[in-house]
């Protein structure tokens, strides 16, 4: 059980101690910073907030308290209720709002919660600013409202609906190749909002859905995380049901893998490659990932005419650097696409229509789109953290012993080999460090992990 105050966010247990799990206390305390640090960051007589949540088990108790929070603080609060994360990052300029929290904690178990803070703009805080929301925090430096100055509760349970409509909008979403495609999809949605807003997606644009996992009653029926050995329920049915493609969201849809027709795993580093190949092929440009993100990025963009830049892990690491190189779509390797023209945060809605127009143009299957790309294979493992092990250590250590490769220290350490790379660093949202590391085969990855991780484990 634990809790982690990060600049992107608090994020923790529920039930237990105050400061070391995510009690109501700590909600309370971390949603007043927010809001005062909005406050002290405005002339404006009243602000607007919206929030909004995934479907786990005690995000209704958890967006109470927030919500009331920020009434309490005079703030005007929108409650968008059930919804995904890009579905808030989108609400918040809709709705002329000075910022948002979206109620999630994305990938991780049903335990879990977890605040993310959004500007104005619905996109993530900075460091800076995430930096002068935890001191608040630490300070109690909060000023609550008098009676008569208390902020306006309302409710706006439509914006899955608005979202889709601004996906449609897309000039690059070809509605109507994908209906004359007659696609059939099966759909995991790990039974959260995605089970609300894929498959109404999909609706719109023709496509036939079966359903895995979609009633939003926040019981995970596997793991959350959309990696290969949690998917065997949607690769069973994909085959069974003769279905054109999986498509698998994380519980607040801003992560998108994909599973091909024979039940094998598109591969949740590709879908972003899929998606920049379409996009580039029809607007010339650049694009950005994570330094723990697949060089089949950097190898597709190439053959476009664009460049590739890697930032720093995170989605506000990742959307800095693509403002700063004009990229015209971006995102993460673990099935995270940021597409400007849409906005700026990560949006599985986006990837779905982006990826089937881009199927349905090229009217090849899925598994021989995959086919198409450069073939790397990736290992993500991790060491559990235990007080006594100094992570800032083990980092110099590594960089020591292999000082005459290719390395980059802007976010722990990644070493580039000629031909595989390995990228150790401290998680933000884990007790852990993340251990990746990329091949030309699995065998080779997964040989490079292991020979890493016992060099760590002889350093500490």
């Amino acid at each position: 059980m634990t809790l982690i105050k990060s600049i992107s966010g608090i994020r923790g247990t529920i039930g237990g101690e105050v400061n070391n799990n995510l009690t109501p206390i700590d909600a309370v305390k971390f949603a007043a910073a927010y809001g005062m640090w909005l406050k002290n960051n405005s002339e404006k007589e009243q602000l607007r907030v919206v929030v909004g949540r995934d479907a786990r088990i005690s995000g209704k108790m958890v967006s109470s308290l927030v919500c009331n929070t920020l009434v309490g603080l005079g703030i005007n609060v929108v409650d968008v209720g059930l919804s995904t994360t890009p579905t808030v990052e989108i609400a918040v300029p809709l709705e002329n709002a000075d910022g948002g929290i979206i109620i999630t904690a994305s990938h991780n178990p049903k335990q879990w919660n977890a605040l993310k803070l959004l500007n104005e703009k619905g996109e993530f805080l900075n460091a800076e600013e995430g930096e002068k929301v935890l001191n608040i925090a630490e300070n109690d430096a909060y000023l609550f409202a008098e009676v008569d100055d208390l902020g306006r509760y309302k409710k706006n349970q439509k914006y899955i609906d608005i979202h889709i409509a601004e996906v449609l909008k897309l000039p690059l979403v070809n509605i109507e190749a994908i209906k004359n495609a007659n696609f059939k999809v099966v759909v995991d949605a790990v039974n959260s909002t995605g089970g609300i807003a894929i498959p109404a997606l999909l609706k719109e644009l023709g496509v036939e859905c079966v359903e895995l996992y979609c009633t939003p009653n926040g019981q995970f029926p596997h793991n959350p995380e959309p990696l290969k050995e949690h998917l065997t329920a949607i690769s069973e049915l994909v085959i069974k049901e003769k279905a054109d493609l999986g498509i698998v969201v994380d519980p607040d849809v801003d992560r998108l893998a994909l599973v091909c027709e024979d039940g094998s795993m598109f591969g949740e580093e590709y879908t972003l490659v899929a998606c920049a190949d379409y996009v580039l092929g029809k607007t010339k440009g650049n694009t950005v990932s994570n330094l723990s993100s697949s060089r089949a990025l950097r190898d597709i963009t190439e053959k476009h005419g664009g460049k590739y830049q890697a930032s720093a892990v995170g989605e506000v690491n990742v959307v800095e650097l693509m403002k700063a190189s004009n990229a015209i779509i971006g995102g993460e390797g673990n099935g995270g696409i940021i597409y400007p023209e849409s906005h700026y945060g990560r949006d599985s809605l986006v990837g779905v229509a982006l990826f089937l127009s881009h199927l349905a143009s090229l009217k090849v299957s899925c598994k021989q789109l995959r086919d198409s790309y450069p073939n790397y294979f990736m290992s993500k493992n991790k060491i559990e953290l235990t007080p006594e092990i100094n992570v800032d250590t083990i980092l110099e250590k590594m960089t020591l012993k292999y000082k005459n490769e290719d390395i980059s220290t802007i976010d722990g350490v990644k070493i580039n080999f000629a031909s595989e790379w390995v990228h150790l660093r401290k998680s933000n949202t884990e007790p852990i460090i993340r251990i990746y590391t990329e091949s030309t085969s699995q065998n080779k990855a997964d040989n490079l992990a292991i020979r890493i991780i016992e060099e760590i484990k002889e350093i500490i």
